[in-house]
């Protein structure tokens, strides 16, 4: 058997599968024939190999609780090591629907209402919404940016306000969603040293870890063992293999203590068995999904270079910020001297386009959008086709 889900330039019509980017327009105060290209998932079928094996479950007619065995795990060993040459154990695996869950989750294992939160925004919103709807209080180490448009943390920053706010979790987006870092193990370290001397927890989203184009992803949790300790890392194939509606997701937590707090969060919540589609794919995705993986990456690095080219040539008042990791590419519209609604009317009424508005990922954000590369080249060239000539339109 060989892969045959290796074309990513044929357009599979989503339109009418009850699909959240496409079918939801209208009820999100969208026009109904908006081009979508905000919620992070890909517009590529899968692996077939994860195809073939969802459908050989589906044949089997009976979805009771299940559970996974020895060979869950021992994939899952493979893929870490092969790809990050991270060695994780058996005893460090706790599973959850999503890693938006577990942040809900570690929020309730190890903070009170009232107890402060640190993130970076501007930063994946519903970090944000985990924080606020919980009533615990957010602590905002904002990301600076420098004038060349890259970011860096602020450490000094950092620390202040973990003593000042006494924090007791640190939300880490790694690679980070949406400025497209991916930290290296230096900056990595200064995080980890800071978060120890305070005994804050850290939370390290790593969903988007497959997704690396320029450097290499440092697993927070492998950099020493002290890092470790206070860790719990998220890490899912839902972004990589494009398996966000089967709700899977793989946590490592190396601290005993921390993993019983955490697992007795999710028994509160009255959570157990995951579906058993998700471990399904899951499990084709990391034995049988390779050839699709690096093929899949491929075709996205050329579209995130040929988004780079075709900014620069004919969109130069707009700027996308140099993306080392993740398919969401962060434009700054704010050369264009546009209030937020300003931008809003162009994005949507004009141009027709739904993106994720810089907006919703915190005060930093403001000026801002987030594209999804990850599409048909066709799409995302129509895509910018609009927002050129609507920027076009404005005399710039």
């Amino acid at each position: 058997m060989s892969e045959r889900n290796l074309d990513f330039d044929t357009v599979v019509d989503r339109v009418n599968t009850d699909c959240l980017k496409y079918d939801f327009a209208v009820r999100r105060g969208m026009p109904a024939d908006v081009l979508p290209l905000w919620v992070a998932d890909m517009d590529f079928k899968t692996s077939s190999y994860i195809q073939d094996a969802l459908i050989q479950e589906v044949n089997h007619g009976i979805y009771g609780y299940s559970e996974v065995r020895e060979e869950y795990f021992a994939i899952l060993k493979q893929w870490m090591k092969r790809h990050y040459d991270w060695d994780v154990k058996e005893r460090w695996l706790v599973k959850t629907p999503g890693s938006v869950y577990a942040l809900g989750m570690a929020v309730h294992a190890f903070t009170d209402p009232g107890d402060a939160i640190m993130l970076q925004q501007p930063v994946y919103y519903p970090f944000t919404e985990v924080i606020l709807d919980n009533d615990r209080r957010l602590v905002d180490n904002t990301l600076v940016q420098e004038t060349d448009g890259t970011y860096r943390m602020d450490f000094e920053d950092m620390e202040r306000k973990i003593i000042a706010e006494k924090v007791k979790l640190f939300f880490l987006c790694n690679p980070h969603n949406p400025v497209g870092r991916v930290w290296t193990t230096e900056e990595l370290t200064r995080l980890g040293e800071i978060c120890l001397r305070h005994h804050v927890i850290v939370v390290s989203d790593e969903i988007h870890a497959d997704f690396v184009f320029h450097g290499k992803h440092q697993v927070f949790a492998d950099i020493r063992e002290d890092f470790a300790a206070i860790s719990i890392t998220c890490t899912s194939p839902s972004k990589t293999f494009n398996l966000a509606g089967l709700q899977v997701s793989n946590l490592f937590i190396p601290d005993r203590e921390i993993r019983k707090k955490f697992r007795h969060a999710i028994d509160q919540s009255g959570y157990s068995q995951l579906n058993v589609m998700g471990l399904v794919a899951c499990k084709a995705a990391y034995r049988d999904g390779e050839e699709w993986y690096q093929a899949m990456h491929q075709y996205v690095y050329e579209n995130i270079q040929y988004t780079k080219k075709f900014v620069e040539e004919r969109i130069p008042h707009v700027k996308m910020t140099d993306l080392e990791g993740t398919y969401l590419v962060w434009l700054d519209f704010r050369e264009l001297g546009l209030d937020t609604q300003e931008l809003e009317d162009l994005i949507i009424h004009k141009a027709g386009l739904w993106l994720d508005s810089g907006k919703i990922f915190g005060q930093a954000g403001q000026g801002f959008q987030r594209i999804n590369t990850a599409c048909p080249r066709s799409i995302l060239t129509e895509a910018l086709e609009r927002i050129a000539r609507e920027v076009g339109a404005l005399g710039k």
